[in-house]
Parts: structure tokens; sequence; C-alpha cells
């Protein structure tokens, strides 16, 4: 199927996080990026989410916004906790660790909600040996620098994927 700019239905992506404000806020930022540099803003939507609500409204974290400033990233989405009914508004809900995977998981009504709930690290071309997007919250600078090169990896990897199966 050739998917056609004039269809009224974006592919959504929704990164997935524990607080939403390290890893989940710096995909969505990367793979925004990506997309406009690919220019497909009319075809791929991006947002951001946490499996707690503890930052609900808060920037993301300030390390992680300058390391981001660094590489000529946007991370300013504000924190929100995942929804049950973001299964319906997403085609892809990218977790970061298992921990998010088994929470996002115990929330899906059927198989359909589940098979749209990928690991990040499942779209890693570079980093393959890698399995979860480690958090940073608690490490110095060299975490922070760690996830955005397998953000930028993996973010990679999806956009391709999604290119191939879309056809765009």
């Amino acid at each position: 199927m050739k998917f056609m700019q004039t269809d009224k239905k974006k592919i959504r992506i929704l990164f997935v996080c524990l607080g939403n404000i390290c890893r989940s806020p710096a995909a969505e930022g990367i793979m925004k990026k990506f997309v406009d540099k690919n220019e497909l803003q009319d075809i791929i939507e991006v947002d951001s989410a946490g499996t707690s609500g503890w930052h609900e409204g808060d920037l993301p974290d300030e390390r992680m916004r300058a390391h981001g400033d660094a590489r000529g990233y946007d991370f300013s989405s504000k924190a929100r906790k995942f929804r049950k009914n973001d299964f319906d508004l997403f085609d892809y809900i990218i977790v970061m660790d298992d921990s998010n995977y088994k929470n996002v998981k115990s929330l899906a009504n059927d198989n359909e909600q589940v098979s749209k709930i990928r690991m990040m690290t499942d779209f890693l071309v570079q980093n393959t040996h890698h399995n979860y997007i480690p958090d940073p919250y608690y490490g110095d600078s060299s975490g922070f620098e760690l996830v955005l090169d397998l953000l930028e990896d993996a973010n990679e990897g999806l956009l391709q994927a999604i290119k191939k199966k879309y056809s765009l």
C-alpha cells in the first residue's frame, strides 16, 4: 500500500519511559528533527508520555535539555502520563525498557493493542548489543550522552522501518 500525503490519517508514534522527563522526550525531539529533515511532518506525528505521573506538566530534565541543545535538538515537550486511550491514538508505542513494556502492556485491552508496543532497542542499527535504553536520571553526563547516541541510532532505524512499510 502506497501511503499518500493526501491520506487523512497520520502515522502516530508515542515514546514512553518512566517519568517522561529524560528518555521519551529526548526520543520525541530527535524523531521530530528526523521527520522534519525528511520532510515527513505531514505524514508522521510524534509525542511522548511516562508510565508515572510524577512529573506531569514539567519540562524535560535540564541536563537532558542541555545535552540535546548541544546536538541541535529541541526537548521542550511537557511531561504527561500514558493513558489507556493512547492505544487508540497511536500506531507505534515505543518503550525504553522492560518495566515500561510491562506497565504499558498491563493497560492493553487486546492483542491488537499489545502489538503496537515495541522496545526502542528493536530499532537499533549500530548499537545492537543494548537490550534497553538506560535511565540516565541518577547518573552523570556520560549517561545522557549514551542515551542520546542510542536514541539517535534507534530513531534512525525506526524511521527507516516506517519509510519501508509505507513506501515513503
